[in-house]
């Protein structure tokens, strides 16, 4: 079945269909984590999934723009997934830490601003709220200099734990001028004001991009996909895509309602990508 005929709403078909007519001038907005490499229980050991790069590889130079948005450092991301000095990708763009960081494969090199005082702050004081509150084993934080996450996914009822969390690591978050972003058993405690609608509609306004397609997988891309609506309001074509997991569980409930296509993990993606270019080739 072609990409046309998985898509459920007359938007993302308008959304396809304006991409297809002005490639040229379209931007392909993706995920990392969940999207472009598989979710493993170690987030230091995502890599992309293999067919990423050679997809990309195909489709870039026949799109006006490819760009990665992730809460990752930005460098980071480009090094899983294995961006730097592939063929055809000289022009990708990496926007991490929800576009605080930017990474362009054209120079190699990461431009920042100085991370939020507040940050350093929560990383001294997380691991003594995490002692005070008997967090089980298997709970570990993820430190992204820019932003600190507790995952709870090693540990016994992830869900659970995640929900007692929830209020003390949001008290921790405010007390330091910051904001909690919470997703699939974990939640980021990061500067507010920084989203990836925020780090999309820049990117896309430095463009003067026209159609826009954007994939996501976590409650973290849903400021992704309003700015596509509302971009779509505007009369800017539009098509989202949720990257479903491939373990049984279902698609995040409040991106998979809002998307236009859902696929099957980092391989249903790539596949997606395939199918683009197939159709972009004629």
């Amino acid at each position: 079945m072609g990409i046309a005929e998985q898509i459920t709403t007359q938007a993302g078909r308008t959304g396809l269909a304006g991409l297809l007519a002005d490639p040229k001038s379209a931007v392909v907005g993706l995920d990392f984590d969940g999207t472009l490499a598989p979710i493993v229980p170690d987030p230091d050991r995502a890599r992309a999934h293999p067919g990423v790069v050679p997809a990309l590889t195909a489709l870039a130079p026949l799109v006006g723009a490819v760009v990665v948005v992730t809460g990752r450092p930005a460098a980071t991301a480009a090094a899983y997934g294995g961006f730097a000095a592939a063929p055809g990708l000289e022009h990708l763009t990496v926007l991490g830490h929800y576009g605080a960081e930017r990474w362009d494969a054209s120079s190699n090199a990461v431009t920042a601003a100085p991370p939020p005082p507040g940050v350093a702050a929560v990383r001294e004081e997380l691991p003594v709220l995490l002692r005070e509150l008997g967090v089980p084993e298997g709970t570990f934080v993820e430190d992204k200099e820019r932003a600190l996450a507790v995952h709870t996914r090693r540990a016994p009822e992830p869900d659970a734990l995640l929900e007692r969390l929830r209020g003390p690591l949001g008290e921790l978050a405010h007390r330091n001028g910051l904001v909690v972003e919470p997703g699939r058993m974990v939640v980021e405690l990061r500067p507010p004001g920084v989203d990836k609608g925020v780090a999309l509609r820049g990117f896309l306004a430095e463009r003067d991009a026209g159609p826009v397609l954007f994939v996501g997988d976590d409650l973290g891309d849903l400021a992704a996909y309003a700015e596509v609506a509302a971009r779509r309001e505007g009369g800017h074509p539009g098509l989202l895509v949720c990257s479903g997991p491939v373990t049984g569980e279902p698609p995040v409930a409040e991106l998979a309602e809002r998307a236009d296509l859902v696929v099957a993990g980092p391989a249903g993606v790539v596949d997606l990508l395939n199918g683009l270019t197939e159709l972009l080739r004629g």
